[in-house]
């Protein structure tokens, strides 16, 4: 019992974190039917961008304090990410929107090459250090149940930001006009609303949350790399497709049931193989869940509230 309540908190943790990628995911296809693979190294850049700015301001301002050192790098990695955001969306993918769907997807993937490569240039091949600003002492709030303040922060700023994203959508002025946009972006445009802006628009909130999934991603396991980006925008993905892709609660429900199936099968998977696998094949389980998804529920489970487009 005390291995499942620990993996339970662990889950939590890390499905927080992958809700949070598949947001992005979710709410591009939501309303251009495109699937941004490039999204996963939006995160990578935002987490080496917030290393940097820590980095100097522990150089130049010590007496700073660590909260707010944290405060401004993400920050700032916030708004690097939401101009990049806004470029990518500019230069690579509006001019595809009438495209062959194969296009956009190439050019994400190309995308996403790009982005590896310019973090390769500006910080190298090797692993960094992500400092630790927030502390790592484990807490026991239950017998044998451990967990950090940098996942309670985790799960409480994820809870806080998804919270504000289905209000921002469903009670503003911004997300009434980005639901008419995914209904039919043609007829929105008729009705007055501006559809350049908004598709801009929901790829600054994208990349500004996977800004901060890749904080919170490197602070919880203290890494930070140019290749980071990858499996997490994977499985990020996976939990998208999981909960209903175009679907704002299907992402979350996905995000969290993988990053709980994944850590408890981690915990189990060693008693499971007979010895033959260890908890470095956890990964599996995002894969499987992805191939059983798609082969007998494509639509995920909240099914997709997106309406085919004539």
């Amino acid at each position: 019992m005390e291995t499942l309540l620990q993996q339970t908190v662990n889950g939590l943790v890390v499905g927080s974190v992958y809700a949070l990628i598949a947001l992005g995911y979710t709410m591009v296809y939501g309303i251009l039917g495109l699937i941004n693979f490039a999204h996963g190294d939006v995160l990578m850049v935002g987490a080496l961008v917030a290393l940097t700015v820590v980095q100097l301001l522990q150089t130049h301002a010590p007496d700073l304090g660590p909260v707010l050192t944290l405060l401004v790098s993400l920050g700032v990695s916030m708004l690097v990410c939401m101009i990049m955001g806004y470029t990518i969306e500019r230069l690579a993918y509006r001019r595809l929107r009438n495209a062959p769907r194969l296009a956009p997807l190439i050019t994400a993937i190309g995308v996403s090459f790009l982005l590896q490569t310019l973090a390769m240039i500006i910080w190298g091949r090797n692993y960094h250090t992500f400092p630790q600003l927030v502390s790592t002492m484990p807490l026991q709030p239950v017998a044998g149940v451990f967990i950090t303040p940098v996942q309670i922060t985790i799960l409480v700023v994820s809870a806080l930001l998804m919270v504000g994203l289905v209000l921002l959508v469903n009670k503003t002025r911004l997300g009434r006009a980005m639901r008419a946009t995914a209904e039919n972006h043609k007829v929105a445009s008729l009705m007055g609303v501006d559809t350049n802006k908004i598709i801009a628009s929901t790829f600054i909130i994208g990349s500004a949350l996977a800004a901060v999934a890749g904080v919170m991603f490197s602070s919880n396991y203290g890494i930070a790399h140019y290749a980071m980006g990858f499996m997490p925008g994977l499985k990020a993905f996976t939990a998208a497709v999981l909960g209903g892709i175009g679907n704002l609660a299907g992402a979350m429900l996905g995000g969290l049931v993988l990053g709980l199936v994944e850590s408890i099968g981690a915990g189990y998977i060693e008693d499971m193989s007979f010895g033959f696998l260890n908890s470095s094949y956890q990964d599996i389980f995002a894969f499987i869940i992805l191939g059983v998804v798609l082969i007998f529920r494509p639509t995920g489970l909240l099914g997709e509230r997106v309406s085919d487009r004539a």
